[in-house]
């Protein structure tokens, strides 16, 4: 089965985070060793959510309780696929800027209601998604939370990878130190809107989370010699340099790389 074009933004949370009767379920999903791997996890999500769902968006069905997991430390962090959620957020969402008659033959009306249902009977840090989708490219805001040298990369056959990851903690201190740059130079900006909303989405969490920006199915569209040299986190570290001090033509020229290198990846999807 060929690989999803896609990139994933992950947060992984330790046990505490968690209520006791989560807690006590994570321990034994743990101890039986049901742990999903981010290859092969969202090919299964996919076919668990077809399977769940059927032909049409008609219900809400319940869906399988899974998630990844590593260890920091030696101890276990959990990023849990939160399906059900996300399939409510989903419905509701992909209704905004349609006309209702449209809207409706979409996304029927009950469904709408069974969706809004479980959002809002979801707690705060429930119903907080733990994993965020981005389809044929990695959008550039995501690069503001992590650092060229926490790379991590494999090019062998059946585990090719490139994947970043940092402790929460340093990621919302990158957020917040690029969203006031961003604010300075760029005033309310759709860049400065997206980043905004992505660092909110990370104080939703405990500070002992990792995050983990992931390439995911994005490594098969990539040279071994684009994986290896990465440097997208750079040239955005270094395009909000320049626009801190002053050097607009600097940032410009980052943020040019960076959009050429991106929509090259794009493009592949209108040639599909």
């Amino acid at each position: 089965m060929p690989s999803l074009y896609a990139a994933y933004l992950r947060v992984y949370e330790p046990l505490a985070a968690f209520g006791r009767d989560e807690q006590r379920y994570w321990r034994d999903y743990l101890h039986q060793g049901r742990a999903k791997s981010t290859r092969d996890g969202p090919r299964q999500q996919r076919a668990a959510v077809w399977e769940a769902l059927g032909a049409g968006w008609t219900r809400l069905p319940e869906l399988p309780r899974e998630a990844y997991v590593l260890e920091a430390n030696g101890d276990p962090l959990i990023c849990p696929w939160d399906l059900r959620i996300r399939i409510a957020e989903a419905a509701l969402t992909a209704r905004e800027g349609m006309p209702p008659v449209i809207a409706d033959a979409f996304i029927p009306p009950q469904l709408v209601e069974l969706a809004q249902g479980v959002m809002d009977r979801e707690p705060l840090r429930a119903g907080r998604v733990h994993e965020q989708v981005s389809t044929w490219g990695v959008p550039l805001r995501w690069f503001v939370f992590v650092d060229a040298q926490e790379r991590e990369v494999s090019l062998q056959p059946g585990d090719r990878l490139l994947r970043y990851r940092t402790g929460i903690s340093k990621a919302r201190r990158r957020a917040h130190r690029s969203l006031a740059v961003l604010r300075k130079w760029m005033g309310e900006a759709p860049i400065t809107e997206a980043v905004e909303e992505t660092a909110r989405w990370l104080e939703e969490f405990h500070p002992g989370s990792v995050l983990e920006l992931d390439y995911g199915g994005l490594v098969e569209l990539l040279p071994d010699e684009l994986l290896l040299e990465d440097d997208s986190p750079e040239l955005v570290a270094r395009g909000l340099a320049s626009l801190a001090s002053g050097d607009t033509e600097g940032a410009t020229e980052a943020y040019e790389q960076l959009v050429l290198r991106w929509r090259l990846v794009q493009l592949r999807e209108r040639a599909n």
